[in-house]
């Protein structure tokens, strides 16, 4: 039997899917990305089911909708432990893997940088679930920086539980963060994302069985904000060079109309401008470069331990960032997409496709399915991804997948509203349903591909409108859990 495959699974958080060099984006700066893309399949339309990382994250990580394993929301005690059976890296463990997570989990509440785990099949846990804190004892990352000669409470900017509720209002959540070359944000040599290049190759390099395969979670902060790039890279982008973010007239009328339904986000809409959009670009901009140097560095490490060859390796993020479109900056319950799309790339040399561009509409749920065909490991009847193999491996046409993705927002994040919301988006249309307030959002992708122009009340799309709210009702009602297996006739 072939060596099963290591699993190196890079997520990096709240990166959308329009931040990669190569994939027609001349204003960033990803050189080991855009040469990753070389050996790797890249599907240029995935999507997430939650906007919201902890369901994101508990979605991608069983193989499940957010609503299938209770996970709808951030801030929850604890994470189901009746379902910590379902999460990949616990199955994996059983099997015989040796699973590491460095950074961020966020299967349960973390709002004061810390959270409760489960059996979650991790054996090296180095937590760290952002660069802003807690300073005391029993953070890993701020233990790391001290032992580098940083101290954490001058370098690192604290959170209490409550500015996660005030969103962009609290410059330390949301806001910008310019830094100079005399006043430097957190510089790259002590900066979260490098401590997890750090710890990673502490685990790679762990002295295991010769036949033992590992699994890494690599989860950074970035470029979730604030928006903080250290100074080495926010320098490399001119802030009046760069497109900024996709707004037209009428935008903010449509986005009152929301914020006066009720509907729960994170910022308040005003002009790009108001919110300083290309240097808040900019500085997102640097830290995803950042990231993909610090990414090219755990591929080189691979390299140089000759480990990359039986190593599957993929890229992605847990959900977007509005970055100003529309005039909203952070997260919540919108579904554009910008903040529902994000970058997947998967290679396993000599097993997977090269240098492949796939447009099939995904779900991050397809990954936990594929990985367990490649780990030689049967499908656990609770999956409802669908396996990605037959397209990274050319035995499926390579634009061919899903007939739509869906996305759910079921009061995700502790505003007032406790807004529930549906997302239906097929190759053309994206319905979106703002559920019990008879609202809704409908777009034509291939005419207005940055949703500016809503056509849920133009007579002459009503007859669109009202099949694609019959197919979101029937996407719903199947995406139920499933039960168990049945093994009686009655």
């Amino acid at each position: 039997m072939a060596a099963r495959p290591n699993i190196l699974w890079y997520c990096t958080d709240q990166q959308r899917f329009d931040t990669i060099g190569s994939l027609n984006n001349p204003h960033i700066h990803t050189p080991r990305l855009d040469a990753f893309m070389i050996e790797a399949t890249t599907f240029t339309h995935a999507f997430c089911q939650s906007t919201i990382c902890t369901p994101s994250r508990a979605s991608f990580l069983t193989g499940q909708y957010p609503s299938a394993v209770h996970v709808n929301r951030n801030g929850g005690d604890f994470y189901p432990p009746e379902f910590a059976q379902r999460l990949l890296p616990r199955r994996l463990a059983d099997s015989g893997y040796e699973c590491g997570l460095v950074g961020k989990l966020h299967l349960a509440g973390a709002g004061r940088g810390q959270e409760p785990r489960v059996d979650d099949g991790y054996t090296y846990f180095q937590y760290s679930h952002s660069h802003k804190g807690p300073l005391d004892a029993g953070h890993d990352y701020a233990d790391w920086m001290r032992r580098q000669g940083g101290e954490p409470a001058e370098i690192m900017e604290g959170l209490s539980p409550d500015t996660y509720r005030d969103g962009a209002k609290v410059k330390s959540f949301g806001g910008l963060y310019e830094p100079t070359e005399g006043d430097d944000n957190i510089p790259p040599h002590l900066h979260q994302s490098h401590w997890c290049t750090f710890k990673s190759k502490e685990f790679i390099s762990r002295n295991r069985h010769a036949d033992q395969p590992w699994l890494l979670s690599v989860n950074p902060f970035d470029p979730h904000p604030p928006f903080d790039a250290p100074w080495d890279y926010y320098r490399r982008y001119d802030p009046d060079t760069l497109p900024g973010s996709h707004f037209e007239d009428g935008d903010l009328e449509h986005q009152q109309k929301l914020v006066d339904a009720g509907v729960d986000f994170q910022s308040k809409p005003q002009h790009p401008d108001a919110w300083q959009d290309k240097k808040i670009q900019a500085s997102y901009y640097a830290s995803i470069e950042l990231l993909d140097e610090e990414f090219g560095n755990l591929l080189d490490f691979l390299d140089d331990t000759g480990q990359r060859e039986n190593t599957i390796i993929i890229f992605t993020s847990d959900h977007g960032e509005s970055l100003g479109d529309h005039g909203l900056i952070l997260k919540g319950c919108r579904l554009m997409e910008g903040m529902v799309r994000v970058p997947l790339m998967i290679s396993w040399p000599g097993h997977f496709q090269q240098d492949v561009v796939s447009d099939a509409l995904v779900e991050l749920m397809d990954i936990a399915p594929t990985l367990y065909e490649a780990a030689g490991e049967d499908i656990p009847y609770w999956v409802q991804g669908r396996s990605l193999t037959p397209i990274l491996t050319g035995d499926a046409p390579k634009d061919e997948h899903r007939d739509f993705v869906r996305t759910e927002f079921y009061g995700a994040i502790d505003h007032a509203d406790g807004t529930h919301a549906t997302m239906y988006r097929d190759r053309r249309w994206k319905l979106i349903m703002f559920h019990g307030k008879d609202l809704y959002e409908l777009y034509d992708l291939e005419n207005d591909p940055w949703e500016h122009s809503d056509l849920s009340d133009d007579p002459d799309h009503q007859e669109i409108k009202w099949d694609l709210i019959r197919k979101n009702f029937d996407a719903t009602v199947f995406a139920h859990p499933i039960g168990p297996p049945r093994s009686m006739p009655f």
